[in-house]
């Protein structure tokens, strides 16, 4: 028995749509937008912003900061691939469920390693428990501190290990915050209320059921894989066994079993791959008019999938860097067709990588001056600048 085919033409169509893309299905507020990406990618700080700003009609740098640090109907959390996702609490509880054990594991060995390799921390296993129950001790009661002044205020987290003996890029570095990051990846704490402005993080540290009103309802490993592929794949669907591994940053074991106990079918790709799909969700989206994108770096849409070529074209190698980091991209018609970049004047100027037709072009530059407009005189400065700044004026 044949396998259904799902198209490129469709799956750019679902791309559009279901992240909120284009303007009849812009979301009416961050919290939309997040749970239309499962998770709004957080490393860096502006990202968030800009991702919500290219799927709401009319975005403002307060309505996320009031879904982040009043409502808290959006949380920061340490999850997928060890990165920093922002959240809905719904999928928070299934991220830390799913992955929030591996990566406090990882967390943890790291540590230690790094813990026995030095002289200075005889007892590195009871060297973390007792930093993380004064860490713990320091915030109860909705307190939130920053990772300076619990430094400062907590012996227990007193103490650095030296790392590239010899190295030209070695040095000393703080064990402290590596605590708070164990923590924050098993869900113990969270960042909460943010020091800095919408373009630098300075995070402020609380426990997660204070910060949360409630305890965290998590469930066991499998059933957080269960629940958090379901979301991946009515969002970002088709998708194949490949990407589903990359995205979670789980196992192929985890995941292959979790599909075994979804309702989920086996599609056909152009590009002849499996792709999978819920059973309920065969039925073809109607085309998405051709459209104009400004995406931040590490946007979930253009981080969503490992294997990119269907959106990328030839491109990729212009917009991730070599550790697979994605820039600051321009799309058009659900395909990535060029870079943006901020001039020295705070406009916004774009870098194509390809000819695109007139009508392109001018959407293309209405959607810059947008952006232009919206920045005014913040100045995001890439974490991550793709491959194409290189060529820049003054690159």
């Amino acid at each position: 028995m044949s396998r259904p085919a799902i198209s490129t033409e469709q799956r750019r169509a679902r791309l559009l749509r279901r992240h909120r893309l284009v303007a009849d299905e812009y979301a009416d507020t961050p919290e939309q937008v997040a749970e239309a990406v499962v998770g709004l990618h957080a490393t860096t700080p502006s990202t968030v912003f800009l991702s919500a700003w290219a799927r709401m009609e009319a975005f403002e740098v307060a309505d996320l900061e009031r879904a982040l640090y009043t409502d808290r109907t959006l949380v920061k959390q340490l999850a997928m691939r060890r990165t920093l996702f922002v959240f809905p609490r719904p999928a928070l509880a299934d991220a830390v469920s799913a992955v929030g054990p591996r990566v406090a594991a990882s967390e943890r060995t790291n540590m230690l390693r790094d813990l026995r390799r030095s002289e200075d921390f005889p007892d590195p296993e009871g060297w973390i428990e007792k930093a993380r129950a004064a860490v713990a001790g320091a915030l109860i009661g909705g307190r939130s501190a920053s990772s300076s002044e619990l430094r400062q205020e907590l012996p227990e987290l007193s103490g650095s290990i030296r790392h590239g003996e010899g190295k030209s890029w070695g040095g000393v570095s703080s064990m402290g915050p590596r605590v708070l990051s164990h923590m924050c990846a098993s869900g113990a704490i969270v960042r909460g209320p943010n020091d800095g402005n919408w373009l630098r993080s300075r995070p402020r540290w609380t426990s997660m059921s204070d910060w949360l009103g409630a305890p965290l309802e998590l469930t066991d490993v499998a059933g957080g894989h269960r629940a958090l592929i379901e979301r991946w794949l009515r969002r970002f669907g088709p998708g194949t066994e490949t990407d589903i591994v990359w995205w979670l940053g789980s196992t192929k074991t985890a995941v292959r079993k979790a599909l075994s106990e979804l309702e989920v079918v086996e599609v056909d790709l152009d590009d002849e791959s499996v792709g999978y799909v819920m059973a309920d969700d065969l039925e073809p989206l109607e085309p998405a008019p051709p459209t104009a994108l400004l995406l931040p770096e590490l946007d979930p849409t253009l981080m969503g999938w490992k294997q990119r070529d269907w959106y990328l074209g030839p491109h990729g190698s212009h917009l991730f860097d070599s550790n697979g980091n994605g820039g600051q991209t321009v799309w058009w018609d659900g395909r990535a067709v060029g870079g943006w970049y901020q001039r020295a004047d705070g406009s916004v100027g774009v870098h194509m990588l390809e000819k695109v037709a007139r009508p392109a072009v001018k959407a293309i530059r209405e959607r810059a001056d947008e952006l232009s407009s919206w920045l005014g005189d913040a100045r995001p400065k890439p974490g991550y600048p793709a491959p194409f700044h290189k060529v820049l004026p003054g690159g």
